[in-house]
Order: C-alpha cells, then structure tokens, then sequence
C-alpha cells in the first residue's frame, strides 16, 4: 500500500506541474485584470466564462472516464484470454472485430469530432443572434471564439485523457504547459503592447478581431488563440490514432459515461450557475456585471484549493481503476482519503493566515469581497472530499446513481441562490457552494456504504478539519485583538501576523504527524 500510495503521489505531482502553473499563472494575472478592466468588464467576461465551462463538460458526454473504464476492461479480458470479448468490457456479437486498449479513445475522439465540429458551425452561424441576446452585441466574435474553445477543448480533452491512461505524465504535463504559457504570453500582448499599437494605427486589421480598447473579449480571444496551439502540438498524435466510431461500443460507453457527465455538472455548476444566474437574480438596482466582477476576483484568491483536487483527480481516478482488483483496495482508498484532507487544511491555513499579502494582488476596486475566501476554500475541500467518496459508484459501475446525486446538489444549488441572491448578493452563492457541497457529499456517502463501503475513518478526517479552523479563528481574533490594542505600526502589525501563520502551519503540521503512525514511523519520530 505505501509504495502504491507513493506512486500515486509522484503522479500527482507531475500532473500538477502543469494544473499547478496554470491556475498560479491565472492566478498571477488577476492583478492585471483587475487594474486593466473595469469591474463590469471583468464580471463580463466571469459570466462567458461560467458558459463555456459547464458546456466544456457536456460536450465531451463523460467519455474520458469512459475510456479508462473500457481500455482497463479490454485490457484485462485480454490478459484473462478473453480476446477482447468479456461481456463488460467490449462489444461483441454483431461487432467482430478484435478490440484492443486503443478502441475506446478512437470511438471517443471519432464521436467527439463530429459533434464538435457541428457545434461551432453553429455558433458561427447564430454569432449576431446570441451576442444580441446576451447584451454583447457589438462583440458578435466573442461568440465564434467561445465556440471555437469549446470545440478545441472538447477534441483536446479526449487526447490528454489518452495520454494519462498511457501514464505519459510528462508530455500531458508539457502540453499542458505550453497551453498556459502561450495563454500568458498572448494576454500580456494584448493588453500591454497591442493597445498602444492600435491607437497609433486605428484601421488596423487586427481590430476585425478584437476592439481598439482593452476589454473582455481579449481575455477571450488569448484563451482561443491558445486552443489553436494545444491542438496544432497534438497533430502527430491525430495521425497516429485511426479514428474508428463502434457502434457497438460507442453506445456501451455512453450508457456508461453519460452519467458521469450529469455527475461531473456539480462541481462545474457549483462554480458557475451562480455567475449565470447573476444577471437575473441580483439584488435591485445593483450593477450586477460590477458585483459579480468583484465576486469572482475574491474567488481567484480560494483558486489554490481548487487547483490542488484538480491535480489529485488528474491522478488519482486512473490509480482508483488500476488497483480495483488489489487485496486491501478499499483501505488503500480510505488511507488517501486522509492524507488528501490533511493537506487540503494545510491549503486552506496556508492561504488565510497570510490573507494580509494576498488580498494585494487585487486591484482596490476589486477588494470588497475577501471575506468570502474562507467558505470558498471549504467549498473547494468539499467537492475534492466528493469526488474521493463517488468513486465508489465509478468502481462498482453503478454510474446512475451520479444522477440522483447531482440533482440533490444542483437543488440545493438553485434554491439558494434564487431565493437568496436578490437580498444577499454573491454571499447567497458562497452559501450555496458549501451547502451544496456538502448534501451531495451526504448523499453519495450514504448510498457509497450500502453498495460499495469504504472503511473511511471520518473521526479523524474531521478532527483535521476541526483543528484546521480552530487555528484559523484563533489566529485571526488573536490578530484582531492585537490591532485593536495596539499603536505599532502597521509593518510591525503584518510581521506579527505573519509570525502568527506560520506558527499555526507548524502546529497544524505536528498534529496532522502526530495523528499517522506511518509518518511517525518514516520520519523516525514513534
């Protein structure tokens, strides 16, 4: 088990390479957002965003957990002497063709192709009537570069997912890399030299792409120029893979992975029906574009958290797969449970203890929500402690159950935030991450241990917690305390509270390693 667990940890560290500076460099960039646009433009561009990220996940149907399913099932009927063949791994019968691991991500790429394709020709062709619809009808090209990421994306996500089953952790952690960089680079183009450009030269044709002025839209136009790059490094591995749609299979994998597209709504819903349901549901006489530009700045700052159970699942779920059959399987899944709270508070401690330093990289326009960090990271850790808990259904292939879970979470999501919103703004939506959270955690908890129990020890998972933001709260009304109190300066004030922080890590630390046998045992302390 501890040299499983290793292994899983090296993965994870080479995938988050990647997930890791990605979400740092968009997290470094906030504050180029934040003294570039205006409040609205930034809510604006927050509100397209939400869009294009719950469509990212319908339009991929669930099939890169599907791949892995069916990839890991041929391969062990094939090594059983099945041939392929087994009846949960492959179709058979009318389809004789000989199946080998390759065969779901042809069907995949193959499927995901032809539905990509149909789907930005139509947002070409409807571009002027969407854009109007929305409010952004002078920016009609905002809707075809929407598109195209979409469409990017989808195609991409099936190849990075055939990468992973390869355990070639190292070429998704470049290409990864390389999307994010170019992403950078064509937004500090664009916001730092292109404006001064187009105003010396006002009938260039690059203003048939983008407006004169700094806006949203160049944060959308840099997100789908890197699309074109991601894809264009994938070239020799579409020419490598023979697309091939199986009919046969391609139905198996659906009915299998359709569920998990419902399933994986909640997380992406939990981040974005809020910035959908914004321009409806704010509170009257509220600019809504400016509130939910300042919410979704403060959101950036719990971005760690979230980056963190990106990286572990990029890692983990196919781990989970791998290691079905291995005897102590179960308490291997418990066991990465733990660790995986454990250094999600030291996360959360990490980032609130040194809120102070922070809360600068904001513009001061954008600084009126900082209060909602803490719930945001809680919300973060719920939907990671989730996706540790639902891959029972995942593993037992009762893949409907996701369903039920989903719409518990997407309920309690909606209720909140329409019933709350119009009075309280964005701390409805913060509430509505958490409680969210939390219900489909419940949920799936309850149904996990009537059909597939893992022996979670929850005593001691929660005691992480508890500890966690008990030193948070002691921490912050010690300081509180002190500045009320006090006439030091105020760099005296940040020193002493930053001493405070990294006290509070080292007790969470010693707490955490007192609580593991394993790491009192490796580090020769017990």
């Amino acid at each position: 088990m501890a040299n499983a667990i290793k292994k899983l940890a090296g993965e994870t560290a080479i995938y988050g390479l990647s997930t890791i500076l990605a979400r740092m460099i968009n997290f470094l960039i906030v504050p180029l957002y934040t003294r570039v646009l205006s409040t609205e433009s930034y809510g604006a561009y927050a509100e397209i965003m939400s869009y294009i990220a719950v469509l990212q996940v319908v339009l991929v149907f669930g099939l890169e957990t599907g791949c892995f399913k069916f990839a890991n099932n041929i391969r062990n009927s094939i090594l059983d002497g099945n041939g392929g063949s087994a009846p949960d791994a492959a179709p058979h019968g009318s389809d004789k063709r000989t199946l080998t691991p390759e065969s779901p991500f042809s069907t995949a790429l193959g499927t995901v192709l032809a539905t990509s394709s149909i789907f930005f020709l139509l947002m070409i062709c409807f571009a002027g009537p969407l854009s109007n619809a929305m409010g952004y009808g002078i920016y009609p090209k905002m809707i075809v570069y929407a598109g195209g990421i979409l469409a990017l994306d989808s195609i991409t996500a099936i190849l990075f997912a055939r990468l992973r089953y390869q355990q070639k952790a190292l070429k998704f952690a470049v290409f990864k890399t390389i999307k994010i960089v170019s992403e950078l680079g064509f937004n500090l183009l664009l916001f730092l030299t292109l404006p001064a450009y187009l105003s010396a030269n006002p009938e260039s044709w690059i203003t048939g792409f983008i407006p004169a002025e700094p806006n949203f839209v160049y944060i959308i136009f840099a997100v789908f120029l890197s699309c074109i790059i991601c894809t264009i490094l994938f070239i020799p591995d579409l020419l490598r893979v023979k697309v091939t749609i199986r009919s046969r299979l391609l139905k198996q994998m659906l009915v299998y992975s359709l569920p998990l597209m419902v399933a994986g709504l909640p997380g992406i819903l939990n981040d974005s029906l809020d910035r959908i349901l914004f321009r409806f549901f704010a509170p009257e006489g509220a600019v809504w574009r400016s509130d939910l530009g300042i919410y979704q700045a403060a959101v950036r700052l719990a971005v760690i958290m979230n980056l963190f159970v990106q990286m572990f699942r990029y890692a983990a779920e196919p781990f989970f797969f791998a290691r079905e059959r291995d005897k102590g399987s179960k308490e291997m899944y418990a066991k990465v449970m733990e660790y995986f709270v454990a250094f999600c508070m030291l996360i959360f401690l990490g980032v609130l203890l040194y809120m102070d330093i922070i809360g600068l990289l904001l513009g001061k326009d954008f600084r009126g929500a900082l209060d909602t960090v803490p719930l945001m990271l809680i919300s973060y850790m719920l939907l990671g402690i989730l996706f540790n808990v639902s891959m029972w259904y995942k593993l037992s292939g009762q893949t409907r159950y996701a369903i039920n879970i989903t719409l518990a979470g997407l309920a309690v999501t909606a209720l909140i935030n329409i019933l709350l919103m119009p009075h309280f703004s964005y701390w409805a939506s913060v509430w509505a991450h958490v409680l969210s959270g939390l219900a489909m955690l419940l949920y799936s908890l309850r149904l996990g241990n009537k059909y597939y129990p893992i022996p979670y020890k929850w005593r001691k998972i929660c005691s992480y917690i508890f500890v966690g933001i008990t030193i948070f709260l002691a921490v912050s009304f010690a300081n509180g305390m002190l500045e009320a109190k006090t006439s030091l300066p105020d760099g005296w004030l940040l020193a002493i509270r930053l001493t405070d922080g990294t006290i509070g890590i080292f007790i969470y630390l010693a707490y955490v390693v007192s609580r593991n046998r394993e790491l009192l045992t490796s580090l020769k302390i017990g």
